[in-house]
């Protein structure tokens, strides 16, 4: 499967492949993020429940607190 994450086309070995299996492979997990998957942002609770496609495009980012 090719995804288009943050402009860069990206090749997982994964034909069912949803958010939460994405976060994982990109080891994001426990970290605060938005994604953004083809134009929609994607709650946080619905990462597992949200299947992603070949050729779907996401944007990934992640907050920095500061002060």
């Amino acid at each position: 499967m090719l995804l288009i994450i943050n402009g860069k086309t990206r090749s997982f070995d994964a034909t069912n492949f949803s958010v939460a299996h994405l976060v994982k492979s990109l080891d994001l997990e426990g970290k605060r993020l938005a994604i953004e998957c083809n134009g929609e942002i994607v709650p946080r609770s619905q990462f597992a429940d949200t299947q992603l496609a070949d050729g779907d495009k996401l944007e990934i980012v992640g907050a920095v607190g500061g002060g």
